[in-house]
């Protein structure tokens, strides 16, 4: 596939990185001739310096046989016009942008084909914000992420001593949770993969992903560790676009607090939210926290622009008593020294924005891309289509399948039936499968899988 991806800052370098190893055509387009030497150094790739909404620059980097354009640049408005450009001289058939104003995003008209043709709007905020709702609905999880229109999740936890499953082979998991079925889709222990098999056995501070129906997975949380008293004070340092839309999704279930240092932004979000108690101030003001009693805090986001101050204010609230600390991190370097330290949950914009972009990439009718473990894992979902004279997976059961080394089926989905997978389960033609890959190098092969032969009518 040819792909000009339209910035190389932090997510444009992260997409090129991804799709660079599966034999894709890419092309950066950036003004900053730097960022692109650098890329150039580490992938093999083609970089163009310019202006990314600049007809020539597209043309430069070849747009008129391009598949797709991924536009995300700094700036909205720079994204929606390379798109405009992409769609009015080249009529380039994917075109995928990343919006974060909000203005704009309310007024969902402005990207109809007949306005600003974008097929797919990207907006970090909105992602971020959904992915930290769920891991405050989930306390306890390191990632939740949804399939199948929220039917399904994919759970990954810490196993902790004392977990009932904990010491246990994985063939127990059914004799704990008799009437909630389950499915242990990967085990990562010490940063090293395990393909989970029945006599596999659990140990403490091990990494398990596991994947059962939404209404399912309290009850297999439990089965790895003590579960966390229910989330009542919620603590946002950052009252910026993800921190408000955050304080808008959970001030009706929760007492939220948000501290925001700059004076006009604090009255303005003060004015807007409802129930949520808005304070003037620092971040990692020490007293401030104190006054606001941080230890009877039951989550504390850190979600400013700053790294450095979102780092900071984590830790001091875990050292004054917050139950738990997330911290929204855009440097990529950080996030392995912040896991290793107090801090419990990094959450990095980046990932959550790929996974989203990688949806629309992907061969085969693949309908949901979550990115896991900075990158390095995927967990899909793909739909199964044809017969099987026109499958390689309708009509088989799993275990005849050929899945690619590392690559586990977790569950189907069925209508409104969800199947948590075994070995002599039958994929049915159109049934929503989710796979777990803790290669991503291999997703190539499981595309292949999910690809209709050519006698299929």
């Amino acid at each position: 596939m040819k792909i000009i991806i339209l910035g190389a800052g932090q997510v444009g370098s992260s997409v090129a990185a991804s799709l660079a190893n599966e034999a894709n055509d890419i092309t950066v387009v950036d003004t900053n001739s730097r960022l692109l030497r650098e890329l150039q150094n580490r992938l093999d790739i083609r970089t163009v310096v310019g202006m990314a909404s600049y007809p020539d620059v597209l043309d430069r980097a070849g747009i008129d046989d391009a598949d797709m354009v991924i536009a995300v640049t700094n700036s909205d408005e720079t994204n929606m016009i390379a798109c405009q450009v992409a769609y009015t001289l080249y009529h380039t058939p994917m075109k995928i942008a990343r919006v974060r104003e909000a203005e704009y995003l309310k007024h969902r008209k402005l990207f109809s084909q007949e306005a600003l043709p974008i097929d797919v709007i990207i907006s970090p905020e909105e992602l971020v914000t959904t992915y930290i709702q769920r891991l405050i609905e989930h306390t306890g999880a390191l990632q939740v992420l949804d399939f199948a229109g929220g039917r399904v999740r994919l759970v990954a936890m810490r196993a902790y001593y004392g977990g009932p499953l904990v010491g246990h082979e994985l063939r127990t998991l059914r004799e704990h949770i008799p009437n909630n079925q389950a499915r242990v889709a990967a085990i990562f222990r010490r940063g090293r993969a395990i393909i989970p098999e029945g006599h596999t056995v659990i140990e403490a501070d091990d990494e398990v992903f596991f994947i059962a129906a939404r209404e399912n997975i309290r009850a297999v949380m439990s089965e790895l560790r003590r579960l966390d008293k229910r989330v009542k004070r919620i603590m946002l340092a950052g009252g910026g676009n993800i921190g408000k839309r955050l304080a808008q999704v959970l001030e009706d279930k929760y007492q939220v607090k948000v501290i925001e240092r700059d004076p006009e932004r604090a009255r303005q979000i003060s004015e807007e939210l409802d129930k949520t108690t808005v304070l003037l101030g620092d971040v990692a003001d020490e007293e401030l926290l104190l006054e606001e009693n941080i230890e009877a805090t039951d989550v504390f986001c850190a979600l400013t622009n700053d790294d450095e101050a979102n780092i900071l204010s984590s830790m001091l609230a875990k050292r004054l008593g917050a139950a738990k600390v997330m911290t929204l991190i855009n440097r990529p370097s950080y996030v392995d020294l912040v896991e290793s330290s107090s801090i419990d949950i990094a959450i990095s914009p980046q990932q959550a924005t790929i996974g989203s972009l990688l949806t629309h990439i992907r061969r085969g009718d693949v309908v949901m891309v979550h990115s896991l473990r900075r990158g390095a894992a995927e967990a899909i979902e793909a739909i199964a289509h044809g017969d099987e004279r026109t499958s390689k997976v309708v009509g088989r059961q799993v275990d005849q399948i050929d899945l690619p080394r590392g690559t586990t089926i977790g569950a189907i989905v069925r209508g409104d039936e969800v199947i948590i997978a075994h070995h002599d389960t039958v994929i049915e033609s159109e049934d929503h499968v989710i796979l777990f890959l803790t290669d991503k190098k291999k997703i190539s092969d499981v595309e292949r899988l999910f690809q209709v032969g050519v006698t299929f009518i």
